[in-house]
């Protein structure tokens, strides 16, 4: 009797991730993004960027101090990588009461009001952005002009974004050093596509997320957009043009991958991917908006329970059948 075998509920090895691990991992690899923005968009980056995040703290303490009545969690992280992310979905100039409106409505509604972390069926931050999309849709289409260490907030000046050029088919777009680096107008998050790939490699490298997701959304839009490029190159932007323009790469590397609101498996990952891209170039080429990949995850959101429904991880252990 002395040598019992004890088996304790799973998991019976520990991998070393935490929420509070992976959620300041996604923060570290936002970085070169944020300072990116920073540079092009000066004060009022800075401006938006603190409002959100101490809004998004700050709703998700109160709500559970004062409504939930449980265990203040807001040191994991999520909160706060909450706040980047809605940030980095608002232009520059963003009223400071707005700001503070997406706050509440990413955390207190996108999040909260369905159990908190891990309950959550839609990306919060991406609840807040669409929400001040559909509310405030001058104030959200109203992009600043980057301009290094650009020191005007309310005031800066305000020029179209290249999406946008392409849908009212006027300007002449920027050339490819401005797409890579940056020096393009749009969102906090829509600047510099070498500082989010930069994000990218780090998450890989750090395994906090798998290639699935992003890459197949990415392929699927250069397939699509190459197609109709090939098709009619007068009337449709060339694939590279698609991939570095708007908030395509921003969405696939850091709000479409996450953990609570994507499949579990790595097919349905894909299948997921496909269904982001797809929607992506279905509104950005055939629909009234310039830019269509919040909806695009959020519609891909829904649908992520019937993915993992239909398509299920291989179970540990188990061994096919054979058939004689």
């Amino acid at each position: 009797m002395e040598n019992r075998l004890i088996i304790s509920p799973s998991p019976h090895i520990h991998s070393g991730d935490s929420i509070p691990k992976n959620m300041y991992g996604v923060l570290i690899a936002l970085v070169p993004a944020f300072l990116a923005s920073l540079y092009f968009f000066g004060a009022g980056a800075l401006i938006v960027a603190a409002v959100s995040i101490i809004s998004c703290v700050l709703c998700e303490f109160l709500i559970q101090k004062f409504l939930l009545r449980k265990e203040i969690a807001i040191r994991d992280g999520s909160a706060i990588l909450t706040g980047v992310l809605l940030a980095m979905n608002l232009p520059s100039n963003f009223p400071v009461w707005m700001t503070v409106l997406g706050a509440f409505v990413a955390i207190g509604i996108g999040k909260m009001t369905f159990g908190g972390l891990g309950n959550n069926p839609f990306n919060p931050a991406l609840v807040g952005r669409v929400v001040l999309l559909l509310s405030f849709p001058v104030q959200m289409t109203s992009w600043p002009v980057p301009k290094a260490w650009n020191t005007a907030y309310l005031d800066a000046e305000t020029g179209a974004t290249p999406l946008a050029m392409l849908k009212n088919h006027f300007g002449s777009l920027p050339d490819m050093t401005d797409f890579l680096l940056g020096n393009i107008g749009g969102s906090m998050g829509e600047v510099s596509a070498v500082a989010l790939l930069l994000g990218l490699v780090f998450l890989l490298a750090r395994k906090i997320i798998t290639w699935h997701i992003p890459v197949s959304v990415l392929a699927t839009v250069f397939v699509f957009t190459g197609i109709l490029h090939l098709a009619d190159p007068a009337a449709y932007a060339s694939p590279v043009i698609h991939l570095l323009s708007g908030g395509l790469l921003l969405g696939a590397i850091f709000m479409a991958t996450d953990y609570v609101t994507s499949p579990m498996s790595k097919g349905g990952m894909m299948v997921y991917g496909v269904g982001i891209g797809i929607i992506t170039v279905v509104i950005r080429v055939f629909g009234a908006y310039p830019e269509g990949v919040s909806f695009a995850i959020l519609i891909m959101n829904a649908c992520t329970p019937l993915i993992n429904t239909c398509i299920k991880p291989k179970r540990f252990g188990k061994v096919k059948k054979q058939t004689s």
